[in-house]
């Protein structure tokens, strides 16, 4: 159990929970998680410092083109990192290349020329920018690469199968709020709040250590209002 204050987020805690299970000697080699708690970054930390593969996932591009499904995202562009610039859909070279750091993370900012875009007969599938050539904002190397990967492999049935194993660690969560109401603490102060999450935590071991010994079901499946009202006729 790890108990924070409310402006702690979720991000912040995928590390400390490593390293508390590191001490324990209890790390997994696959930890899974919402997308809350992960990011590009922390699944190329953990499998460098942990040896952990983290099952999550990731955000998908935020841009214009992304979100309408149109034109020419990120995605389109070939990065080639060793020569330092990108291929753009129509065969075009970017003419800069410049790393930078945006909201604490490195990225790479990669423009194209404006003698390039302003006469190319796509412009309007590939930025709004009426002045400039398009720009793109990508990760580094490594980071691009986990991010193209999962990107890839999310929409697919076999990645989603796997990660539904997930919905167990949905299952406990529901449980600790339904039975130990977890959702308001009784007590004021972190210390007293941890030790009121520790009791919880123990209490809902020992809940499902009885209910698998004797195979009793967790909870009831859930009946909806149509499956009643069959049964009721």
């Amino acid at each position: 159990m790890a108990t924070t204050d409310a402006t702690v987020t979720d991000v912040e805690m995928t590390e400390p929970v490593h390293q508390a299970l590191h001490r324990r000697g209890l790390l997994p080699g696959e930890h899974y998680l919402d997308s809350g708690y992960s990011s590009a970054e922390l699944v190329t930390g953990a499998h460098a410092a942990w040896g952990i593969t983290l099952i999550t996932p990731l955000r998908n591009n935020t841009s214009a083109q992304a979100r309408a499904r149109a034109g020419y995202a990120a995605e389109d562009f070939t990065i080639d990192y060793d020569q330092q610039h990108a291929l753009c859909p129509q065969g075009h070279t970017s003419r800069h290349w410049s790393a930078t750091r945006q909201r604490n993370t490195q990225a790479i900012v990669i423009q194209f020329a404006t003698d390039t875009c302003l006469p190319c007969p796509v412009r309007d599938q590939c930025t709004t920018s009426q002045r400039r050539g398009r720009q793109l904002t990508v990760r580094p190397r490594e980071v691009h690469e986990i991010l193209h990967t999962a990107r890839t492999e999310q929409p697919t049935l076999s990645w989603q199968a796997r990660y539904a194993l997930r919905a167990g660690v949905e299952g406990t969560i529901h449980q600790a709020i339904a039975v130990t109401g977890n959702r308001r603490a009784r007590y004021r102060g972190l210390a007293k709040t941890h030790l009121e999450h520790v009791y919880s935590a123990v209490a809902l071991n020992l809940i499902r250590l009885d209910a698998w010994w004797n195979g009793h079901p967790l909870d009831r499946t859930r009946t909806t209002h149509l499956t009643r009202l069959e049964l009721t006729a």
